[in-house]
């Protein structure tokens, strides 16, 4: 396999996870009866331009079908977070009537409906039918496509380039990076703004945080190769935030080569850190296996202990990232009974590869479990207020990220 931007050819593996299922293809009862398809979960660094990839098995139109199951709008700090880069980013650019805002990847309009609110113009690319139905609903437009060069092509075409064209948590997303990039460029009016998120592969590496790492994510990314991604289309990074999100992500701000707006320190600052924190080093790659493996067996171990103690052990979130976690593992029903999800779409199904059921969470507080196991860790300030309860019969509460801790 060739690097998906550089075309090096690939021979460092950075992590094995094994096999697993598509992390968001959650399961019918009658899914059960039938064989299930699992791929290769394995990640490969490029030392040519430090693009940190999944090995080609899974294509992008199986896993983002139209019956996809993830939903932004259910988790409220995502709101919140939406909401305020909305108001932060239309006063920066000072966003009107008469401006126009794209959002690739809009999922159920988390997002563009605070633009909505605002009476912003707005469009969102979204190619799954079931976000792209929620999302129309709460008065967002919707092409139901996948972005690339073709796309972004026609959007210039007819008339409507971004003053801001959004990318949150879709640029890790993307199999051809590249044809995606071109069409950034090509969407973008002369003076307009980009802005992406992204999980920083820094914090991944610095926090052992492999349950990041699903088929859906093809790329993990650094601040220096988006930048010289971007460079090599005619696009330019003129700022760059750190955000908690996702464990520690970046969401950068690009403009047209040719743009006059003053790169910030912040760039050459982040650039540095990388820098110290060795990703640009064969050898800080080769460590984070070693550490997986045993936030995995540390678990294992916590479980099967507190089932021979007579524990109950359930889990909340029906995320990705715990899914990766569960198969790497080989955690099924035997030792997490259930798993609780707001998530309608995910109510009533099964867990990729474990089978664990998912219900809904007011069925929780009637099972009284002794330890609930947050799958999404990085939601535990949240998941920890809306199921206090368990406090009321003594409950616990388990991370496995990124250390193993009860409390």
């Amino acid at each position: 396999m060739n690097c998906r931007h550089c075309q090096k050819t690939l021979s460092n593996v950075f992590l094995d996870l094994g096999f697993a299922p598509p992390s968001n293809d959650y399961l019918t009862e009658s899914d059960l009866r039938k064989a299930e398809l699992h791929f290769p979960l394995k990640l490969y660094v490029c030392d040519g331009c430090w693009l940190v990839q999944t090995e080609d098995y899974a294509s992008a139109r199986d896993l983002f079908r139209k019956d996809y199951a993830y939903f932004s709008s259910t988790s409220f700090s995502w709101l919140e977070h939406a909401a305020k880069y909305c108001s932060n980013i239309s006063n920066l650019l000072k966003l009107d009537a008469q401006s126009f805002v794209v959002e690739i990847a809009s999922n159920d309009g988390y997002l563009l409906k605070n633009f909505v609110a605002r009476q912003i113009p707005c469009l969102g690319i979204e190619p799954t039918t079931s976000t792209a139905d929620a999302a129309e609903a709460v008065g967002v437009p919707v092409w139901r496509e996948f972005f690339g060069f073709e796309l972004g092509c026609r959007l210039s075409r007819e008339g409507k380039k971004a003053d801001l064209l959004i990318g949150n948590n879709v640029f890790a997303h993307v199999p051809d990076i590249n044809d995606f990039t071109r069409g950034l460029k090509e969407a973008l009016k002369s003076n307009g703004v980009i802005t992406l998120e992204f999980p920083h592969l820094l914090c991944l590496i610095q926090n052992t945080l492999f349950d990041t790492v699903y088929h859906e994510h093809f790329s993990y990314l650094s601040l220096y190769t988006v930048n010289r991604i971007f460079n090599s289309y005619g696009l330019r990074i003129w700022d760059v935030e750190e955000l908690p999100t996702h464990g520690g992500s970046l969401r950068i701000y690009g403009c047209h080569e040719s743009d006059s707006r003053t790169t910030s320190p912040r760039v050459a600052a982040v650039l540095e850190a990388e820098e110290q924190g060795g990703l640009r080093q064969l050898s800080t790659y080769g460590r984070v296996q070693e550490r997986a493996v045993k936030i995995k067996n540390d678990l294992l171990e916590f479980l099967i202990k507190q089932r021979r103690d007579g524990k109950e052990i359930v889990a909340y979130g029906a995320a990705a990232k715990g899914n990766t976690l569960l198969n790497f593992a080989g955690i099924g029903s035997d030792l997490i009974s259930v798993v609780y999800d707001a998530a309608s779409a995910k109510q009533g199904k099964f867990l990729p590869g474990s089978h664990i059921p998912i219900l809904s969470p007011d069925r929780l507080i009637g099972r009284r479990p002794n330890l609930v196991v947050i799958l999404p860790w990085n939601l535990r300030t949240e998941v920890t207020s809306q199921l206090k309860y368990i406090r009321d019969w003594g409950g616990q509460f388990v991370v496995a990220l990124p250390s193993l801790e009860c409390f």
